[in-house]
């Protein structure tokens, strides 16, 4: 269980992050097109995981943002915008903003990313969504890099996620 702040008052997860080194659980997110999505769809591609609550925040959605502009220039690299929003509010966000250099993904139909990540919160306002992190894994699925960012309102440290993929 990793602790947290959101706005100050301490927060829970369901669990840590994956040990760096070690092989990345398996996943299964709902696309945009409501299509399921798992690790083996991005076989063989540097993965960036950016993980937040919600895109209708103004933090997460500049996440996307952030990684939209630098995905373009990431070579074998696929990054997943991970929450649990409905994929229609993904896509109708990224639609609107006109980012379309990163995958849009939700775990709203069992949550078990976020229980296979530890990333649920437990408690809290934000209760059973997901904690605010970036995970770098490589073509081979191997965990690079993790940040839980220590207050959901803050950003994450781009340039040092970036930074592990080289």
């Amino acid at each position: 269980m990793a602790t947290v702040t959101l706005g100050g008052d301490t927060v829970h997860t369901s669990g840590s992050l994956p040990e760096i080194g070690s092989i990345a659980p398996d996943f299964k997110l709902t696309a945009t097109d409501l299509s399921t999505k798992t690790n083996n769809d991005y076989s063989g591609h540097h993965l960036v995981l950016n993980v937040f609550p919600s895109v209708d925040t103004g933090t997460c959605a500049q996440s996307i943002r952030a990684f939209n502009k630098e995905a373009s220039n990431l070579e074998n690299t696929k990054v997943l915008c991970i929450s649990k929003d409905l994929p229609f509010a993904m896509a109708r966000f990224c639609g609107a903003e006109g980012l379309d250099n990163v995958v849009s993904l939700s775990d709203y139909k069992d949550g078990s990313f976020g229980e296979a990540y530890g990333l649920n919160f437990v408690d809290g306002a934000f209760d059973t969504l997901l904690s605010r992190c970036v995970i770098i894994i490589d073509s081979k699925g191997k965990v690079l890099y993790t940040e839980q960012v220590p207050e959901i309102a803050d950003e994450p440290n781009y340039e040092a996620a970036l930074k592990a993929l080289k």
